[in-house]
């Protein structure tokens, strides 16, 4: 008993190691898929694409649970999907299936009774089926009208027994076939927002500038106001800039705490003789109230700045929108 308690105060200061091992098991497991690859995954794709009806992915045991997050892939990424438990079709579920389906069955042996047992109906309705099995040779891969391999070598488990490498290698293949069809649809940001509304990325993908800017309270300042009172009513203002309008509150010019600095640099002394008009820039970045707060974020990045301005279609100033307003939406991802 002494002895074996030792033992296991031996491992346990290994255990770090035995994790760097089974996730370096695991990662090769999923590098060999890539010489896997083969007409019949291109085959697979274009089915599920052409597919009229739904992809119903099955599977036992733990093939039943990577299939089912496959399922879940499928579905929120354009492809409509759901899992079917093979033994459940006995008690009424067939019901569901219809020809235009395309059934995705995974068995890493191919030889898994219940599931074998199930093809038969399928074959009998005409639904096509997308075997993934890690044995090309196997009864599952023989009645597939396409067959993806996702052999592995070895399992990540030391007794070689546990599904460990083999379920990763199925589950990064259906990855593989959801990111194909992604973009074989050209499935875009606003598509995943539609099928994730509820989620914080789809409020974030869905969420507009009309929803997120700050539309009392403008920084608004006169092009002929003097800079050295401009700087009192841009610091009041709390977003670093002003805004100026016309009479008509069409937007003319920007000005930011930056372009006071650097005016103050070059003209030091002169610098309260000169007005707003002579340093605002007179072509400030606009969005419609409609742009996404995703377009917004780019539209900083890419220009280097902290607002853009929200406007009508005649430049008539409606608010502002700020970097920390459009990070909060990237901050509750």
């Amino acid at each position: 008993m002494i002895k074996d308690i030792a033992t296991a105060e031996e491992r346990l200061k290994n255990v770090r190691q035995y994790a760097i091992q089974c996730i370096k098991d695991e990662a090769q497991a999923a590098l060999e898929l890539i010489p896997q690859l083969d007409d019949n995954f291109d085959k697979a794709v274009r089915m599920m694409y052409t597919c009229k009806g739904k992809i119903i992915v099955t599977g036992v045991g733990k093939s039943g649970n990577i299939g089912a997050k496959i399922a879940a892939t499928l579905a929120s990424t354009g492809t409509p999907a759901f899992f079917i438990n093979p033994l459940d079709v006995y008690h009424g579920d067939l019901g569901v299936m219809t020809a235009d389906d395309v059934v995705l069955a995974l068995s890493n042996s191919g030889q898994t009774d219940e599931l074998l047992r199930f093809i038969p109906m399928v074959l009998h309705m005409n639904i096509p089926i997308i075997g993934m099995t890690g044995n090309p040779n196997s009864l599952l891969a023989k009645y597939s009208t396409a067959h993806i391999t996702v052999s592995v070598e070895k399992e990540a488990c030391p007794l070689n027994l546990a599904p460990t490498s083999s379920t990763t290698a199925a589950l990064v293949m259906g990855d593989a076939l959801a990111i194909a069809l992604m973009e074989v649809r050209d499935f875009k940001p606003r598509d995943f927002a539609q099928f994730h509304p509820g989620g914080e990325l789809g409020r974030r993908l869905l969420t507009t500038a009309q929803d997120v800017m700050r539309s009392e309270d403008l920084p608004v300042i006169p092009e002929q106001m003097s800079l050295g009172e401009a700087i009192i009513h841009v610091s009041k203002g709390k977003l670093g800039m002003g805004v100026s309008v016309d009479a008509d509150n069409k937007v003319i010019g920007l000005i930011t705490d930056g372009d006071i600095r650097r005016a103050m640099e070059r003209w030091q002394a002169e610098f309260f003789d000169h007005t707003v008009s002579d340093i605002m820039t007179r072509t400030p970045k606009m969005v419609s109230p409609k742009t996404k707060i995703t377009e917004i974020q780019r539209v900083m990045h890419r220009n280097k700045i902290h607002s853009v301005l929200v406007t009508d279609k005649d430049h008539h100033l409606l608010g502002i929108v700020d970097s920390y307003a459009a990070s909060l939406m990237e901050d509750k991802k």
